[in-house]
């Protein structure tokens, strides 16, 4: 005898066969989870599947935010310490242009003096 989809099979306390679980699994609508002996396959409820799907979207723009705090605050950090080495530099030209001049001062060529008659 050839075995069909239709043919059923019950044991002796009334339970569903694997054969049985397979068949009416599939002729079951498309999101609904068949029961099964597995204990980790849930029923797909769509209400349950949009609130996890926000609170994973939820988390995420969490530890965005969170990323870019830290960058806005890395920045501001180099920043600051840009300002700082650019006063420094600043200071240190002004010397240095001080510094030249007064040698320029120093070492001037001699004045031509005058022809002897």
């Amino acid at each position: 005898m050839a075995v069909t989809g239709d043919e059923t099979e019950t044991g002796t306390s009334g339970d569903l066969t694997a054969c049985q679980l397979h068949n009416t699994s599939s002729s079951l609508p498309q999101g609904v989870a068949a029961t099964s002996t597995h204990s980790f396959l849930k029923p797909v409820d769509p209400l349950q599947k949009r609130e996890h799907r926000l609170m994973r979207n939820r988390n995420a723009a969490k530890r965005y935010r969170r990323r870019r705090m830290e960058d806005v605050h890395k920045l501001l950090n180099r920043h600051d310490l840009l300002e700082q080495e650019n006063e420094k530099l600043k200071a240190e030209l002004q010397c240095l242009k001080r510094l030249n001049i007064q040698r320029s001062c120093l070492y001037l060529p001699p004045q031509p003096s005058q022809p002897p008659p």
